[in-house]
């Protein structure tokens, strides 16, 4: 069964808070990609709506929302994106990324905040959110 660790940024506070999804709530992100919405209730926030913004699996290896499917594939990187950060300009580099879309090999997942519910976030969180 699929485990992930979900960290959810709150676009309008600039908090993140770490949450975790595991067995059935942890199914609800398998299969979808970078830019797609699950409900919020897979971690705890009912009534709120979430936008997968990328992810990493278990060895670092980023999700990249170019790369199509799951899997690890080698891209010929030229310009700064996910996964790359030139140190000189017409560098280029051959990276191994992992696909946009949500697998059991991924290890977190990251989200942001896109549609609230009627329950402020730290009272479903709890008084352990606040830190």
């Amino acid at each position: 069964m699929a485990s992930f660790t979900v960290v959810v940024g709150d676009p309008d506070s600039g908090s993140s808070y770490q949450l975790e999804a595991a067995e059935q709530d942890a199914n609800r992100f398998v299969g979808k990609a970078i830019g797609e919405e699950v409900d919020g209730t897979a971690v705890g926030l009912d009534g709120y709506t979430l936008e997968i913004t990328g992810g990493s699996d278990d060895a670092g290896r980023p999700l990249n929302g170019e790369v199509a499917g799951a899997n690890l594939t080698e891209v010929l990187m030229e310009d700064r994106q996910t996964g790359f950060r030139p140190s000189r300009d017409g560098e280029r580099r051959r990276i191994t990324v992992r696909g946009s879309e949500v697998s059991d090999a991924v290890a977190q997942i990251n989200a942001a905040i896109v549609g609230r519910g009627s329950t402020d976030i730290d009272d479903l969180l709890g008084d352990d959110a606040d830190e």
